[in-house]
C-alpha cells in the first residue's frame, strides 16, 4: 500500500499521558468510594470520558456525567502528578512523514485545548493542521467516526491511510475506518495489540514509507 496521509492519535501514542490519565481516573473513583483495578482504569483509555461513564453509570448512583467530568477536570491542577512527555520518536516520525508531502492529522479522544497544547509541547504544531477531537464526533472511539472525519479533512480515501494508535479502543476504530493500522504499545503490553497491522515499543523505529 502506498500511503497517502497519517492519523496519529494522541495520549500514549505521540505523549506519553496515559499514567497521568491513570492517576485522574483513580482519584475520581476513590473519592467516590469505588473499588477499582486496573483492569477498570484501562477500560477509561483511548476513549472519551463522557461515553465510558454514561456505560458506567451504575457506579455513580444519582450523579450526572457532566458533573463527574467537572469533577474530575478539578483533579488537573493538583500536585504529584506524572509529567507528560513525548513518546520517543514522535516528533522525528511526524516530521519526516511531512518531508515526504504527505498530510497529517490528530485523531484524538481528548478535547482541542488538550490536544493543541500536546502539539505544542511536541513542536509539531506548525506540521499537523488538521485536528479531529472527542468534541469533533457524536460518538467516540471505538466507532471510527473521528479516523472517517480525518480522512474527509485530508481528502485522502480511508483505504490509504496509515493511523498510529496506542489504546485497544483506537486500534478498533481505525480498523473499523478500514485503515492500515500501527499499535504503539506504550499503553498496552505488545501482545494485546494483536489487531494492528504491525505493533511498534514506540516511535523510534518506523520508517517512512511504511513497510508492513
Amino acid at each position: 500500500m502506498a500511503a497517502k496521509a497519517a492519523l496519529f492519535d494522541l495520549d500514549g501514542t505521540l505523549v506519553d499521558s496515559e499514567r497521568r490519565s491513570l492517576v485522574l481516573w483513580s482519584t475520581l473513583l476513590v473519592n467516590h468510594g469505588i473499588d477499582h483495578d486496573e483492569h477498570l482504569l484501562r477500560e477509561f483509555m483511548g476513549r472519551r470520558g463522557p461515553d465510558v461513564l454514561a456505560e458506567k453509570a451504575l457506579l455513580f448512583p444519582g450523579r450526572r456525567v457532566e458533573d463527574l467530568i467537572a469533577e474530575l477536570r478539578s483533579y488537573y491542577d493538583q500536585p504529584g502528578l506524572p509529567a507528560v512527555s513525548p513518546v520517543p520518536g514522535a516528533a522525528e516520525l511526524v516530521r519526516r512523514i511531512d518531508g515526504h508531502g504527505l498530510p497529517v492529522a490528530l485523531v484524538t479522544s481528548a478535547r482541542r485545548w488538550w490536544a493543541r497544547s500536546c502539539l505544542e509541547l511536541l513542536g509539531i504544531d506548525d506540521v499537523v493542521q488538521t485536528i479531529i477531537s472527542g468534541e469533533d464526533v457524536a460518538v467516540g472511539k471505538p466507532d471510527p467516526a473521528g479516523f472517517l472525519a480525518g480522512a474527509r479533512a485530508l481528502g485522502v480515501r480511508p483505504g490509504e491511510c496509515v493511523a498510529f494508535e496506542d489504546s485497544l479502543a483506537g486500534i478498533a476504530a481505525a480498523k473499523a475506518a478500514g485503515m492500515t493500522c500501527v499499535g504503539v504499545a506504550t499503553t498496552h503490553h505488545v501482545s494485546e495489540l494483536s489487531a494492528a497491522d504491525l505493533v511498534v515499543s514506540d516511535l523510534t523505529g518506523v520508517d517512512w514509507p511504511i513497510s508492513l
